[in-house]
């Protein structure tokens, strides 16, 4: 790895404590002895050191936490957090948000600007702008560089005290923040309490720069406070279970003031939600319900008492529910209705086509997909969707090209690898269906079946000599890594 010892060490505990315990977060210290981290002597990484950082943490993420890979909402999430980037300190720089499958409302930012929302919080925010908010607030612990602060408060102490210290920061707020750490740290009354005294320091400056953020994105920068205040009133009403944002994120008084004073400081500004927000929130929902018979029963009677914020996305859910209830008629009927009144919207389209390839309607399926697609050519959910239709249908050769398009576009897409491994197979090419496996294990973070993944490619007749020199370097240094994470875990 391209980190050093002492630092892959801190980040191989904090990470298996990760799995275990609470999400990975963004944090700093506070006072006047942090390196200039704009400075070449105070930079902790170099670019290429924390890209890699934050892809290592997004494969212990894949492994250990329920990653959304629905194209449509990925697409969603994605577009609307880099919209933000574009209006912050990060601007031109590489993030990626991901959703977590999870009723728990919670938020986090991990190294190289991967930042992952709980569906739960989703559901809990009552707008855009507060879902808007919440992604600001991270995206600010990214480009404040907060985590670089505590690795290198970290990496001033020994590997105990370090990495005892990164336990207590992913712990978080769980004992009471300040006093959690403490705790943590247990004897070592070297360990001065302004030297750990760091969280409020950072959701405060989190808070400014994330209302900023809003406003520079023309959202509504109270937003911000509004979210917090009602989870300081879930606060009080939790008692002891909080839910792990107020755990990580604590909600006082004094910040809730502190950033209304900040909100009031911009003109008022009423943005309304957009229709893929109020679509996501739908598609949410229908996924809450353990069986899509009760899903179908939900959004009929809120259609038809009226209990909705837009009749487009209740209709939305409704035909989601019923498409998965196999109902593919009824699900047909609406949302033939829906692009009728909304004929570019892309969560009716794919799920319109999705419907009739259910039905059986293949080709009537895949027209429309392609007619979409070429009208919308750089939408990811449309080509990936299309590519396996085209799968499912035979034409592995047209999804094979065009999935080798889209891997070079998004080389971190699980998904895509695992579609294109299935279009290899189909050609029969599988010392190459089983390459594409193994990068889709390995970016999932499952090292183990990626290795023999790639064994088995190795094994396959007829291989050149280039294919046989690719694959053997890729399974050398998957088996470095191998070897480096059994040592440190002896350690």
């Amino acid at each position: 790895m391209i980190i050093t010892r002492l630092h892959h060490r801190c980040l191989s505990l904090a990470l298996s404590l990760c799995l275990g315990l609470s999400p990975f977060q963004a944090w700093s210290i506070s006072g006047d002895d942090l390196p200039d981290i704009g400075a070449a002597s105070g930079n902790m990484f170099t670019p290429a050191q924390e890209k890699q950082l934050g892809k290592t943490f997004m494969r212990y993420i894949r492994a250990s936490q329920p990653v959304i890979t629905d194209p449509l909402l990925d697409d969603y999430i994605n577009k609307l957090g880099n919209s933000l980037v574009e209006h912050s300190q990060g601007q031109g720089s590489k993030f990626t948000f991901f959703l977590v499958d999870s009723p728990q409302v919670n938020a986090y930012a991990g190294p190289g600007g991967y930042i992952g929302i709980y569906t739960g919080l989703v559901l809990t925010t009552e707008s855009e702008s507060e879902l808007a908010a919440v992604l600001a607030h991270e995206i600010t612990h990214v480009t404040q560089k907060h985590l670089q602060r505590a690795w290198y408060a970290a990496s001033n102490m020994g590997l105990i005290q370090g990495a005892a210290l990164i336990a207590a920061i992913i712990l978080g707020a769980a004992a009471g923040g300040d006093a959690a750490i403490a705790a943590t740290m247990g004897a070592q009354a070297a360990m001065k309490q302004q030297q750990i005294n760091f969280t409020r320091h950072n959701e405060k400056e989190a808070d400014r720069l994330g209302i900023s953020i809003l406003h520079d994105a023309d959202y509504d920068p109270r937003a911000m406070p509004s979210f917090f205040t009602r989870m300081g009133r879930a606060n009080r009403s939790y008692g002891r279970e909080l839910p792990e944002f107020l755990r990580t994120h604590p909600v006082t008084n004094s910040r809730i003031a502190d950033s209304l004073g900040r909100a009031e400081k911009y003109p008022y500004r009423q943005r309304p939600d957009s229709s893929r927000y109020l679509l996501l929130r739908a598609a949410l929902k229908e996924q809450t319900f353990d069986q899509p018979e009760q899903a179908v029963a939900y959004f009929r009677t809120i259609l038809k008492e009226g209990r909705y914020r837009d009749q487009a996305a209740a209709r939305y859910g409704l035909s989601l529910a019923l498409l998965h209830n196999g109902q593919h008629k009824e699900a047909s009927e609406e949302l033939g209705k829906l692009m009728q009144a909304y004929p570019d919207t892309l969560e009716f389209i794919i799920t319109a086509s999705q419907a009739d390839m259910d039905a059986g309607k293949r080709r009537l399926a895949i027209e429309r997909l392609e007619k979409s697609a070429h009208k919308f050519p750089l939408s990811y959910p449309l080509q990936v969707t299309l590519a396996e239709f085209y799968l499912q249908a035979g034409r592995a050769q047209d999804a094979y090209k065009k999935l080798k398009q889209l891997t070079a576009l998004q080389p971190e897409n699980t998904r895509t690898f695992k579609l294109l491994a299935k279009a290899a197979a189909a050609l029969g090419d599988e010392a190459e269906s089983h390459e594409h496996m193994a990068t889709h294990y390995y970016l999932m973070g499952a090292l183990e079946p990626a290795l023999l993944q790639l064994k088995i490619a190795l094994r396959t007749p007829g291989l050149d000599f280039y294919q046989t020199a690719r694959l053997e370097s890729r399974l050398k240094k998957m088996q470095a890594e191998a070897e480096e994470l059994k040592k440190e875990r002896k350690k």
